[in-house]
């Protein structure tokens, strides 16, 4: 049985994270209602979108520029 989306998410969030300018790693839809993993950046960084994968076992990435992140 396949991994889920979840656990695709959990397994390989501390890596994504751990390249520069991503500050998130969540899940959402495409256009057609299947489920993707969502990698924020905090601006364009075409050297990490480069080492970025299309796909983690399956589910396709789509990234997003979302911007800094703060606590607040």
């Amino acid at each position: 049985m396949p991994p889920t989306i979840q656990e695709v998410k959990a397994q390989h969030e501390g890596r994504l994270l751990a390249l520069p300018g991503v500050v998130s790693v969540g899940l959402g839809q495409n256009p057609d209602g299947k489920p993707v993993i969502v990698v924020g950046l905090d601006r364009p960084r075409p050297r990490t979108m480069a080492r970025l994968p299309q796909t983690l076992d399956g589910y396709s990435i789509r990234v997003e520029i979302i911007g800094e992140i703060k606590a607040q």
